[in-house]
C-alpha cells in the first residue's frame, strides 16, 4: 500500500491547534461598545476599539434616557432608576383617556441602534466563547457604568470590560478604567484647599489611581494617522486649493466649569481680526453646543469677508478635513475633545477662554500648556510662524495597555 501524503500546513503553522497557541479561547475577534447618544463619549470608545485594530468588528449598543416633559429635569437620577420612574410614569398617566406609551427605540431616534442590555450581552458572551473566543466591552459615559460592570459580573471569564472616564467609586468593576490625569485632580493639596472639610469625603476619586487604572492626557478619539489620511483625500479638492496658512477655528459651548457666552465671542471676533493679516484662509465651525447668541456675533463679523468660511451645519462635517489640512487651530477651551483631537496633530494649538475654566478643567488646560503643545490666543500671532511639540498619542498609548493587559489573562487581539 503506497502511503498517504498529508498536505503541507499553511506557512507559519506552528504544528499545535490554534486552541494551543492562544487561539479560539484567547483570541479576541470582536467588540462591543456601549454608548450614550453622545459624539465625545462614544468617539472614545470608538477611537480605542480602532487603535486595537477592530473597527470592522465591533457592535453599538446605547443606554438610552427617556426624553421629554419632566425627564429633562431628572437627568442627575442613575439611568435605571430614571428609565423605571418613567415606566410608572406612563403607566399612571392619562392623555385625554389614553395611556402614555413609553418611548421607543423609534421615537427617540435610535431605531437603528441596539439597546444596551446586561443581560443579553452577557449571555451573548458566554454562548458564544467556545466558537468565537473572548469579547472585548468598551463603555464611556457616566450612564454606561451600571451596564458595563453588569456585564462584568455576569459573565466575568468571558468578557475584558474596559471604562473610558472615571466611575468615580468601585473601580474594580472593571478589568480597566481608561481616564485623563485631571480627573485626580480633587486628590491635590490645591483641590483640598477648595473643598469644604465636611464635604471632603463626598467629593470622588476619593484614592489614588490603582493598577487597572490607565491615566491619558487627554480625550481618546478616532482621529489616528489613518482616518486623517483618509480625511486629506477626501477633502483634497474643497481644501488642498485654498490660500495658505489655513487656520480652523473650533467653537464649542460654555458649560459648568468653562462659562462664558456674547462676551467670549465679541473678544474671538476681535483677535481673529488682528491675525487675519497673516492667515490666507480662515474656516469657523460651531458646535451643537455652541449658543446662538455666540455663533452670530462671528456670522456678522465675518460672513462677507473673502478669507473666511463658515460652516452652515448644512453641508458635509468638515472636522475631520480640517484636522488633516489646518495649519493651525483656535479652539475655545470647553472642549476636551477637540482640545485632543487637534493636540494629536503636531500643529499650533491656540486656546482662547482657558482662563475662564475652574476646578479639574483649568488643571487640564494647565497641563496642555506644561507641555507645550497649546498656547493662549492673544490677537498678537503670526499665523505663518510654527512651533514644534510632542504631539498627544492618548489613543495609540491606551490601546498597548490595553492590550498587555490581555496578555495577562492569555488573550490577545486577533486583527
Amino acid at each position: 500500500m503506497r502511503p498517504i501524503r498529508l498536505p503541507e500546513p499553511p506557512s507559519g503553522f506552528s504544528g499545535l491547534p490554534e486552541i494551543f497557541e492562544g487561539g479560539v479561547y484567547g483570541a479576541i475577534r470582536r467588540a462591543v461598545v456601549i454608548g450614550n447618544g453622545f459624539a465625545g463619549s462614544e468617539n472614545q470608545s470608538i477611537g480605542l476599539v480602532r487603535a486595537l485594530g477592530l473597527s470592522n468588528r465591533h457592535s453599538l449598543y446605547r443606554v438610552t434616557r427617556p426624553k421629554g416633559g419632566i425627564n429633562e429635569w431628572l437627568h442627575w437620577l442613575p439611568v435605571s432608576l430614571h428609565t423605571k420612574l418613567d415606566h410608572v410614569m406612563n403607566t399612571i398617566y392619562q392623555v385625554n383617556g389614553q395611556k402614555v406609551m413609553p418611548l421607543s427605540a423609534h421615537t427617540t431616534g435610535l431605531s437603528d441602534v441596539l439597546e444596551a442590555d446586561a443581560n443579553h450581552i452577557a449571555n451573548m458572551a458566554r454562548e458564544t466563547f467556545d466558537k468565537d473566543g473572548p469579547l472585548l466591552v468598551v463603555a464611556s459615559g457616566r450612564d454606561t457604568i451600571s451596564v458595563a460592570s453588569s456585564i462584568k459580573s455576569l459573565a466575568p471569564d468571558n468578557v475584558f470590560v474596559v471604562q473610558i472616564q472615571h466611575p468615580r467609586s468601585h473601580l474594580n468593576r472593571f478589568d480597566m478604567v481608561i481616564t485623563p490625569c485631571h480627573d485626580y485632580y480633587p486628590l491635590t493639596p490645591h483641590a483640598q484647599e477648595q473643598i469644604p472639610w465636611f464635604l471632603r469625603r463626598w467629593i470622588t476619586p476619593s484614592e489614588p489611581p490603582g493598577r487597572n487604572v490607565v491615566l491619558t492626557v487627554g480625550a481618546l478619539h478616532q482621529a489616528d494617522s489613518a482616518a486623517l489620511r483618509s480625511a486629506a483625500s477626501a477633502w483634497h479638492d474643497e481644501l488642498a486649493p485654498l490660500p495658505k496658512p489655513l487656520l480652523v477655528v473650533n467653537v464649542g459651548g460654555p458649560t459648568r466649569n468653562c462659562p462664558y457666552g456674547a462676551d467670549l465671542a465679541k473678544q474671538l471676533a476681535t483677535m481673529l481680526q488682528n491675525v487675519l493679516w497673516s492667515c490666507g484662509s480662515i474656516r469657523i465651525s460651531f458646535s451643537r453646543r455652541t449658543p446662538e447668541k455666540v455663533s452670530n456675533i462671528l456670522v456678522r463679523e465675518f460672513s462677507a469677508n473673502p478669507k473666511v468660511y463658515i460652516w452652515d451645519g448644512e453641508d458635509r462635517n468638515p472636522h475631520m478635513g480640517h484636522l488633516a489640512w489646518a495649519d493651525a487651530f483656535v479652539i475655545t477651551a470647553d472642549s476636551v475633545s477637540m482640545l485632543s483631537e487637534a493636540c494629536s496633530t503636531g500643529k499650533p494649538v491656540y486656546v482662547i477662554g482657558d482662563e475662564r475654566c475652574t476646578w479639574k478643567f483649568a488643571d487640564f488646560q494647565k497641563s496642555l500648556q506644561e507641555r507645550g503643545v497649546v498656547r493662549p490666543l492673544t490677537g498678537k500671532e503670526d499665523i505663518s510662524e510654527s512651533w514644534s511639540y510632542s504631539p498627544l498619542n492618548d489613543t495609540t498609548e491606551a490601546a498597548n495597555r490595553v492590550n498587555m493587559a490581555l496578555a495577562e489573562y492569555g488573550w490577545s487581539i486577533r486583527r
